[in-house]
């Protein structure tokens, strides 16, 4: 190659945006070996077709990748290489997963004081409400708070609660043991995931306070430590206060609901309360009856909307195979409970149809 075409090894760091040093050690290891060595003076030469795989080699080492890593995804297709960067980002997930546990236990073992003993659940009951509930928290940067689960304890029971601002779900359980005093938090939501897996095979769990978070003691587990979210969590209560009165009562089968609302085109749906039973339809389209599913009604027939990606969840996760469904207008709540179980509740909230929620 004519030297005219070579790039000096200080060019070619501009280029590639690594050091001289570190493409000195690159060329040492192999990874990345200069396209020419002058062989008087030493001086190392890069061609213009080596800047992509520098640019690609400096990303994955800023991943913290290994180097015997590195050269396998350089040397791999695009699905090997993703596969093998899949694999790197939840090995690095993991170990900062570890190191936050391990110093959680360092912190912990400072403290004078010991912690709140908040509550004793059932582990499988725990695990499942968590996740029933953490499907309407949020997930928007500007609202932190909003991608956590607010557990509130007292004598009687664990009330666990997420809302996304359309949609809102509170779970009730009761304590094997309660707490000595009421108690309320915050938790991380993706933290606390992750702290109930180990608690679905577990007969108990422990719920212990700190002013910082949570832990979960499961026996023959390592204990699990939630974070608590300093943000302000809003007034769900007042919200509930002020539903008003159910004017239309719906009961009907959660799974054909289900079905109907997986095969509807459209991202919004229309409910078509009457008589004997509910018209789902895609709410662009009323004109068609829809799909009518059997059911018992009580109160005055009622149209209603809902964004498909507000309703859907809040059906999906409703306990029991019969639905409770609570109408106040085609602008209030709707209420979405278990026919026969009433300790897992969601509000959705409908939209006017043809505007954005």
């Amino acid at each position: 190659m004519p030297n005219d075409e070579l790039m000096p090894i200080g060019a070619f760091a501009r280029r590639s945006g690594l050091t001289s040093s570190a493409l000195r050690f690159y060329a040492d290891s192999g990874l990345l070996p200069p396209a020419e060595v002058d062989p008087v003076t030493g001086y190392r030469y890069y061609s213009a077709d080596q800047v992509a795989r520098a640019t690609a080699l400096r990303r994955l080492r800023e991943l913290a990748m290994p180097l015997a890593a590195v050269e396998a995804v350089l040397g791999a297709g695009a699905d090997e290489a993703s596969r093998l960067l899949d694999e790197h980002v939840a090995e690095v997930v993991g170990n900062a997963a570890a190191v936050r546990r391990k110093a959680e236990v360092i912190k912990a073992a400072f403290r004078d004081a010991p912690g709140l003993p908040l509550a004793v659940l059932k582990g499988p009951v725990l695990a499942d409400a968590v996740e029933q509930v953490l499907t309407a928290a949020a997930h928007e940067p500007g609202v932190p708070a909003l991608t956590g689960l607010r557990i509130e304890a007292d004598h009687e029971a664990v009330t666990l609660t997420a809302t996304d601002r359309y949609r809102l779900s509170t779970r009730t359980l009761v304590p094997i043991e309660p707490p000595s005093r009421p108690w309320a938090g915050t938790v991380h939501g993706d933290e606390l995931r992750s702290a109930v897996a180990a608690s679905r095979r577990s007969p108990l769990v422990r719920l212990e306070a700190f002013p910082d978070g949570i832990w979960f003691r499961v026996a023959g587990h390592e204990d699990r430590h939630c974070r608590l979210l300093p943000e302000e969590y809003p007034d769900h209560r007042l919200l509930l206060a002020s539903l008003g009165e159910v004017t239309t009562r719906l009961t009907v089968a959660k799974d054909p609901l289900l079905r109907a609302l997986e095969e509807l085109p459209g991202e919004r749906v229309g409910l078509h309360v009457a008589a004997h039973g509910v018209s789902v339809m895609a709410a662009a389209d009323e004109e068609h009856a829809g799909l009518t599913l059997p059911g018992t009604v009580v109160g005055p027939e009622l149209r209603i909307v809902f964004e498909l990606t507000t309703l859907y969840p809040a059906v999906s996760t409703a306990i029991g195979p019969d639905l409770l469904i609570d109408l106040r207008g085609h602008d209030r709540p709707v209420a979405i409970r278990s026919a026969d179980r009433g300790d897992l509740t969601t509000l959705a909230m409908p939209v006017e149809p043809g505007r954005s929620a």
